[in-house]
């Protein structure tokens, strides 16, 4: 084996490693931001992945679409969604972990001999190079332009929805002095009601 290969071998079982742990991380994890923050590098990681197989362009898109746009979106989301709720206890936790268990024992089982089965052909086809854009591009605004446009419209659809999930609903009028409320409240330094606290116990506005 030269060095050319070894060192591709080398970077190929890093970046795998990167991968599973990863992907584990995101999985079992707590904490909402680690696991975005992990998400993110497991995409780094498949781009170093796409690089060893000289796919430049996939890598970058992977880096640029993923990264830099996916990735950011669920990290605003989750910052934007971050509503502080007490904890309960779920139901049959064992079972549904058991079931967790099972369906990802399953996939995996799947990919395995898929991997294992499948006649690959090595190598590979040659490179075509630079005409390789010229491909990409052609299938985008060809063959696969609806779905591209419709995972944009997605990704719109998720960011809006965050928004208004994050969104403060003010009450129709101020249960301390009876006026109607103004929802120019939230950018002052008074304190306003909100529709999830109890009419009961009134705030006092600061002064």
């Amino acid at each position: 084996m030269s060095l050319a290969l070894s060192t591709r071998f080398v970077c190929f079982l890093l970046l795998s490693v990167t991968v599973l742990l990863g992907a584990l991380g995101v999985v079992l994890l707590p904490n909402v931001v680690y696991s975005a923050f992990l998400l993110g590098g497991v995409l780094l990681s498949m781009a170093g992945l796409y690089l060893l197989l000289n796919a430049s362009f996939v890598a970058a898109a992977q880096i640029l679409v993923y990264v830099g746009a996916v990735n950011v979106l669920i990290l605003f989301a989750i910052m934007l969604v971050n509503k502080r709720q007490p904890l309960r206890p779920m139901r049959a936790l064992l079972l549904r972990r058991l079931l967790s268990v099972g369906v990802c024992l399953g996939l995996l089982a799947l990919l395995l001999q898929v991997a294992l089965t499948t006649p690959w052909a090595l190598p590979g086809p040659p490179s075509i190079g630079e005409a390789a854009l010229i491909r990409i591009g052609e299938h985008f605004f060809t063959d696969y332009l609806l779905p591209f446009e419709v995972a944009s419209v997605l990704l719109l659809m998720a960011m809006i929805g965050a928004i208004v999930l994050a969104r403060r609903d003010v009450l129709a009028r101020d249960v301390v002095t009876g006026e109607p409320a103004d929802q120019a409240l939230l950018e002052r330094q008074r304190t306003p009601l909100l529709s999830s606290q109890d009419s009961s116990t009134p705030s006092v506005p600061s002064p």
